[in-house]
């Protein structure tokens, strides 16, 4: 089943932040279930040690659960999965070694965007607005593999799957069997693979491997929350990667009319509402149209003309 943010373990010192506990895990949710900008926030609680993974927007409001932190382990890096660094200053913070640089200041994480300069400098104000962005330069790099003894028997292992950015980790807890896919989130939206260290063929490689991870629950960083029963996980995982398929219908549909470039694809939108705006969501429609193109353009179902203009292919 999927345990949603109104049937809950009664929290202890943050009584308006729900919360599911799963042995020494416990899993704080944000707003309408972690829905962007905020998300689910994991405590793991050790005989040693004290660890949170990611920190968004929650994690502000759980208090001494959290802010007494003694390691935090990032999935990955993107301002919505830091925005409560700024509370745990003596906490060591672990990053893979993929996202590390964005996560130790503001021009890694500018070149993990990848976005042009004024979009930056607009989303900048925004981050340090809105998630109280604050750079690690103490960050430290782990690899695929990596695991932290919390004590009393409790662990913490790191499995590589990258796509979403080139070094997001499923955090697996120890013996308890949870596994933190961060932003494999199962929403409807689908994968997001918008950024310069996005990969749209690692993004499908990682949805054919993450159903191997051992475990028996499973928690997003997004809107799902947190699954307690394998079929009704798979199932979602199945509907998450059956956007991909989506989305290149919807490309070849806008195809269908007539030749295309890349500028008039963005203005028609594959991801977002026309209308809807936000500083980076020009780019990331650029780069996830881009990526399916490029597939397609490989495979033969788009024909790339001299003139920059993009046509489907009959069949």
């Amino acid at each position: 089943m999927t345990v949603p943010s109104a049937a809950l373990l009664p929290p202890a010192m943050h009584a308006d932040t729900p919360s599911a506990t799963f042995g020494p895990v416990t899993v704080f949710f944000g707003g309408k279930n972690g829905k962007y900008p905020d998300g689910n926030q994991v405590v793991v609680r050790g005989a040693d040690t004290l660890a949170v993974f990611d920190t968004p927007q929650v994690s502000n409001r759980i208090g001494a659960a959290f802010d007494d932190a003694d390691l935090a382990i990032l999935g990955h890096v993107h301002e919505d999965h830091m925005a409560g660094l700024h509370r745990i200053p003596r906490a060591a913070v672990h990053v893979h070694e993929a996202d590390v640089e964005a996560a130790r200041s503001w021009a890694g994480l500018s070149r993990h965007y990848g976005y042009p300069e004024p979009v930056l400098a607009a989303l900048r104000t925004k981050i340090e607005r809105d998630f109280d962005y604050a750079p690690r330069p103490d960050a430290v790099a782990y690899a695929d593999g990596a695991r932290w003894d919390l004590g009393g028997g409790v662990s913490v292992h790191a499995v590589h799957m990258p796509g979403h950015t080139a070094g997001h980790s499923v955090l697996v807890v120890e013996p308890v069997g949870v596994a933190f896919i961060g932003d494999i989130d199962l929403s409807s939206f689908g994968p997001y693979y918008g950024d310069a260290t996005s990969e749209l063929g690692a993004f499908r490689r990682t949805l054919r491997r993450v159903a191997e991870v051992p475990a028996s629950t499973w928690v997003t960083s997004h809107h799902k929350g947190v699954f307690t029963e394998r079929p009704a996980f798979e199932r979602a995982l199945a509907a998450f990667a059956a956007t991909l398929e989506a989305r290149e219908t919807k490309l070849l549909g806008m195809l269908g009319d007539a030749p295309r470039t890349l500028d008039e694809l963005v203005g028609m939108r594959l991801l977002y509402p026309v209308g809807y705006e936000e500083v980076w969501i020009d780019c990331a429609e650029r780069r996830t149209i881009a990526a399916h193109l490029d597939e397609m353009v490989l495979d033969g179902r788009v024909e790339a003309s001299g003139d920059g203009r993009f046509r489907a292919r009959p069949r």
